[in-house]
């Protein structure tokens, strides 16, 4: 793509009469915004008749998430996505977003996420015992399936195996029919009788159906059981003291059965991708298993600090392939990032998929390098803003350190026993999406060690 000269505006590329910049990032998102990148650090693109700014500078990042967030909402992607989450954490905005934070938080505690380790190696050991060696398994199936059931249990103490099916299949619909929210009068399309809309809502109707019951039943049983289900539903308005509706649970609720399975599966079959194509880097891994974990045991939360090289495994996976890839912000008032005035209504990028693989910033930036965690820590990275997967501010994960520990844990189970190397036939692309998941799933072949 050639670049073309723009006065008043930041560096972009030529652009189709119809739709601007739109089909180009559809077609290629992480490709379209890669080649953006290497025109500045700040360049304009449109979408349809949305005006578009990608920042791609760790500095501007900082400005656009955490200095100037107040002059920010969430854009276009995630508005949309209220079709589906409602008004949950991920969707809302200012006051009502600080205050559904302040009751979700303490279930991502740092003493209550030690709470849940076991459920999550009890799963992966299960799935570990189901394995055959020779077989060949759709690794981003699994990792969905496995995460689901993590989810359900952990936070919501349900046994989703019954259920984990059609759960995951509804929510592999509605992630596939994400990037159909954001077409242009989508919000018109979605109500017309067409195959696209049909779909979507059977699968919208499916997850709810699974959700109200989990909460029907709580509510009949009024048992507290520390989850997080139970502090939402004994919470209590600060303001007037009334508590939560079906409705509102039922959007924080779907949001983080979405969010809290959907990410760690991703940035698992990406890892376990990784390490097919690093040998090196497994045998590594391989050997701080043996060592930490003696006689093939499970790992338990008390391991996690002499699994080092296994974060690191999973830090340098999710630098490359960062399950949220990218974040998006409308302005809400007018906003200078680096003498471009960007206008109110402006939508404005930062890409983690970008930002984490520049090489003004990353030695060998295209390569899997676990060992460059040893001199580098994330928490330095983060403060850096040269690492960012978990977004960053106001608006930074909630379950970030529960994403990290349950990330260790299964890849740590998995590891111990099995190796996983992919099947000639597989073919590797990306498929942007509200995640970063394989285009063509992951299929490996399982290999006893």
């Amino acid at each position: 793509m050639k670049a073309i000269p723009q006065s008043s505006f930041p560096p972009s590329v030529k652009a189709n009469w119809i739709g601007g910049h739109f089909l180009q990032f559809r077609r290629n998102p992480t490709e379209f915004l890669q080649t953006l990148a290497k025109l500045g650090d700040v360049t304009f693109f449109k979408m349809g008749g949305q005006s578009a700014y990608l920042v791609n500078h760790p500095d501007l990042a900082r400005d656009l998430l955490v200095a100037g967030a107040h002059k920010f909402i969430k854009g276009r992607a995630l508005q949309r996505a209220k079709t589906l989450l409602g008004e949950g954490l991920l969707t809302s905005e200012g006051e009502s977003h600080l205050r559904q934070r302040r009751m979700i938080q303490p279930a991502f505690h740092r003493e209550k996420i030690k709470s849940y380790a076991e459920a999550m190696t009890d799963f992966a050991a299960q799935m570990a015992n189901d394995w055959q060696d020779g077989e060949v398994r759709d690794v981003d199936r699994e990792m969905m399936h496995l995460t689901l059931q993590i989810v359900g249990k952990t936070l919501f103490s349900a046994n989703v195996e019954d259920d984990a099916s059609k759960v995951g299949e509804a929510l592999t619909t509605l992630i596939k029919m994400f990037s159909y929210l954001l077409l242009p009068f989508s919000e018109i399309l979605e109500k017309l009788p067409i195959p696209h809309a049909r779909r979507f809502n059977r699968a919208k109707e499916t997850l709810d159906a699974v959700i109200y019951e989990i909460i029907n039943e709580r509510r009949k049983s009024g048992e507290d059981k520390g989850d997080l289900l139970s502090m939402l539903l004994l919470a209590q308005d600060e303001d007037d003291g009334g508590g939560m509706t079906d409705r509102q649970v039922r959007d924080e609720c779907l949001t983080l059965f979405l969010a809290g399975h959907e990410t760690t599966a991703n940035a698992l079959v990406w890892t376990f991708y990784c390490l097919s194509q690093n040998p090196e880097s497994e045998a590594k891994l391989h050997e701080e298993l043996d060592r930490v974990l003696q006689n093939g045991r499970a790992p338990t939360v008390e391991d996690l600090p002499n699994l080092k090289y296994t974060e690191s495994v999973l830090a340098e996976s999710m630098r490359l392939f960062p399950p949220a890839w990218v974040l998006g912000r409308l302005a809400i008032e007018e906003h200078e990032i680096k003498s471009y005035k960007i206008p109110k209504g402006a939508l404005v990028l930062a890409s983690m998929y970008v930002l984490q693989r520049d090489a003004r910033f990353w030695t060998d930036a295209e390569i899997f390098k676990p060992e460059r965690w040893e001199t580098q820590s994330i928490k330095e990275a983060g403060q850096k803003f040269i690492y960012f997967p978990f977004g960053a501010g106001v608006r930074r994960c909630v379950g970030e350190q529960f994403a990290w520990m349950e990330g260790i844990l299964l890849l740590a189970t998995l590891a111990r026993k099995w190796k996983l190397s992919l099947t000639p036939e597989q073919k590797i692309g990306l498929q942007p999406m509200m995640t970063l998941r394989p285009k063509f799933g992951m299929k490996m072949r399982i290999q006893k060690r």
